[in-house]
């Protein structure tokens, strides 16, 4: 990265090539010596960026505000403005409705608009106002998958495809309509709803070019082997072999599934598939199974010590849950789940909770074996800050559990215990427990855990992200946790 020049020019596309390969550390100081030497707002904002890249948001707040000073109608810094504000989880209702002034109507903009307001305790405000921009826009696919993510959180999972429904009854032949309303079926796992859904769109003109792919994973989650059989025999899209593999593996054809495996893993689709070669691998005795669960990929660790008040910090977690219902496509069942970037806030004490985080990740990297580059968990290099992919705060109710999940857009993934409730006579021993190595009850595998951890408040369970993971139920009371997706190095 070049760094003699000083020039505005010169170190706005050193900060721009800063934040493309993860370098902000670099860039930042000779940001920081601009903008006290010659006040830019450009600079200001390439300064903020940076500090917002670094998860440094409190810093990034005064750099905006300091750009928004210099230039108080530019609509991309009043927008950086505002998407700082609400990962920071500051109010920032009137800077997005400040960036929609200045900027006119832009998608990006409303989308974060509609998120400041549920943020703010203001869902039923931005559902509505979402509803009435989709009467006049219905093509505009991003706000019908929000609406629908909002109306879910909101406790009104019933509605979530009503905004679609609405517009395929104006524009029937829209085929984008038709994906949407088939991705959301999808994103749910309601496969018979999928499977109508499909049906509708062939009846209303929609080609093998929409339906095809659809059709086939409703065959093969729905049980129709020969159907699935011929669909994946014709399939030209290499998008199915997820789904494919999942077929397989339910209908015991471990052999075909391990072939198929080992093919998609030498493409760009790996990711997606370690899950089930994990499973694929246990049930066959394949080798390959020891060398993928390695020593140490498994980790529960003590943060008592590093971490705030866990009352306190049970208390300030709490105060997020604004939900009143599930996402369409998370894990949670019998319970809620915050949104934004937990760790990207500016409160004190999560603060001090990401920093102890941080510790653990880097303590937990640091024993891993050494790097192997083939592997998913020992492959990345390890030279790199710690990034999150993704962090939030689950809040279950008596009966509530994960279902057994993967990660597939993190590479270490966690569980952090913050409130438990306390166990009574005759609850099953695995009430709560965090369960490893079991894959979703839809594939029909009988596959005893891995590991089972037994939760702890201030314990902190780390594992690969690829490895399947869910819990038990508990009976009554209250099950709070932190849980966060590192991302790989860049």
């Amino acid at each position: 990265m070049q760094t003699g020049r000083s020039d505005p020019d010169a170190l706005a596309e050193l900060a721009r090539a800063a934040l493309g390969e993860g370098e902000e550390e670099r860039a930042l100081p000779y940001l920081a010596a601009a903008t006290a030497s010659a006040p830019s707002a450009r600079l200001w904002q390439w300064k903020g960026l940076l500090e917002r890249g670094l998860d440094a948001h409190d810093a990034a707040l005064s750099s905006f505000a300091a750009a928004a000073r210099l230039a108080p109608s530019d609509p991309s810094i009043a927008h950086g403005r505002a998407q700082v504000a609400l990962e920071a989880g500051v109010n920032a209702v009137a800077f997005f409705e400040q960036a929609n002034r200045f900027a006119g109507v832009k998608s990006d903009i409303l989308l974060g608009l509609a998120a400041a307001r549920a943020a703010a305790g203001r869902g039923d405000e931005a559902a509505a106002e979402l509803e009435k921009i989709l009467t006049q826009a219905p093509l505009w696919i991003q706000g019908h998958v929000q609406l629908a993510q909002l109306r879910a959180t909101l406790g009104r999972p019933e509605l979530a495809t009503a905004s679609i429904e609405h517009a395929l009854a104006r524009l029937p032949g829209e085929a984008d309509l038709w994906r949407c309303l088939c991705d959301l079926h999808l994103k749910r796992e309601d496969y018979p709803a999928l499977g109508a859904c499909v049906a509708r769109a062939t009846a209303a003109g929609q080609g093998s070019a929409v339906t095809q792919d659809y059709s086939a994973i409703v065959a093969a989650e729905t049980g129709d082997v020969e159907r699935a059989d011929a669909l994946f025999a014709s399939a030209a899209s290499d998008l199915l072999a997820v789904w494919q593999v999942r077929h397989l593996l339910r209908t015991r054809r471990f052999a075909e599934a391990s072939w198929l495996i080992d093919q998609v893993l030498e493409t760009d689709r790996a990711p997606a598939i370690w899950p089930y070669a994990a499973t694929a691998w246990r049930l066959t005795g394949d080798p390959r199974s020891a060398w993928l669960e390695v020593p140490g990929s498994v980790a529960f660790v003590d943060l008592r010590k590093e971490l705030p008040a866990l009352d306190r910090l049970a208390a300030l977690l709490r105060s997020l849950h604004r939900a009143r219902g599930e996402y369409l496509d998370q894990s949670v069942r019998g319970g809620t789940q915050t949104d934004g970037p937990l760790l990207s806030r500016i409160e004190p004490d999560i603060r001090i909770l990401r920093a102890a985080i941080v510790g653990a990740v880097q303590q937990y990297l640091d024993r891993l074996p050494p790097v192997d580059p083939s592997h998913p968990l020992l492959g990345p290099r390890r030279d790199r800050r710690i990034r999150f992919a993704g962090s939030w705060s689950v809040r279950l109710r008596g009966h509530g559990h994960h279902a057994n999940h993967v990660h597939p857009q993190g590479w270490i993934s966690s569980a952090l215990y913050i409130a438990l409730p306390d166990r009574q006579p005759g609850d099953h021993p695995h009430a709560g427990s965090l369960s490893l190595g079991v894959p979703q009850a839809e594939l029909g595998l009988d596959l005893p855990p891995a590991q089972m951890i037994a939760p702890r408040p201030g314990y902190l369970a780390l594992f690969p992200s690829w490895l399947w993971h869910g819990t038990h139920s508990f009976p009554a009371g209250e099950r709070l946790t932190v849980a966060f997706d590192v991302a790989p190095p860049r």
